[in-house]
């Protein structure tokens, strides 16, 4: 059974296939975005700075 490829997608990959210098290019810009280093201190910030989500967000009366 063939899975649903969208035209995007097929584009996307045969570009990719035909400009293969686009790949690093690819990587630096995933960096510069979502690839950031934490340390362990700053993730035990984040924990201990969170605040619990109430169980039904529109609920007035908790």
């Amino acid at each position: 059974m063939a899975m649903y490829e969208s035209e995007h997608t097929k584009f996307m990959r045969e570009w990719m296939e035909k400009h293969p210098q686009e790949r690093a290019e690819q990587q630096k810009g995933r960096a510069l975005w979502w690839d950031k280093p934490q340390s362990l201190e700053q993730q035990q910030r984040h924990r201990e700075a969170s605040v619990p989500v109430k169980p039904y967000y529109y609920d007035a009366n908790h």
